[in-house]
């Protein structure tokens, strides 16, 4: 399926649609999927756990509070994602090693690049659900990005 997020929204007006702050990063311009989602702050341990694990297709989203103190996420972690299956990675939050990012075959969007590395404590919690960016995320509905923006669904849209 091509990602139109425009198009989505034209023809689902029940869809959230975020507000325009995060970035792409990654290798994919369009994605979507079923949502994962994970809160921390300032911790990338779990989210190299849930990588780590089959993604099927789906969308971790991480709620990172909005810190811009560290990154999240950079070019292993993304690598490891993208190997695992997994559609794409929404944070609030930061990533880090942009130019990598962006030849990896996985949807990435954030807050912005920071070159500082996370603590690894595993502190967290996993299946939420998340609000940031005027959204609602809650673990099974769907997120879809492109260059437009972030659109989330109930059910997958076709």
């Amino acid at each position: 399926m091509e990602i139109k997020t425009t198009d989505l929204s034209d023809a689902h007006p029940e869809v959230q649609v975020g507000e325009p702050l995060l970035r792409h990063f990654g290798g994919l311009g369009a994605f979507g999927g079923p949502i994962e989602t994970l809160k921390v702050f300032e911790d990338n341990a779990l989210v190299r756990t849930i990588l780590e694990g089959p993604g099927e297709g789906r969308v971790l989203v991480v709620d990172g509070g909005g810190s811009l103190r560290c990154a999240l996420l950079g070019d292993q972690l993304a690598a490891l994602g993208a190997h695992n299956g997994w559609a794409g990675v929404v944070i609030y939050g930061c990533v880090r090693d942009t130019a990598d990012l962006a030849g990896i075959a996985l949807g990435v969007m954030a807050l912005a690049p920071h070159p500082r590395k996370s603590i690894k404590r595993g502190e967290g919690a996993r299946g939420l659900t998340l609000h940031f960016a005027g959204l609602t995320i809650t673990p099974g509905h769907y997120l879809y990005a492109d260059a437009d923006g972030v659109i989330i669904a109930e059910q997958a849209l076709a």
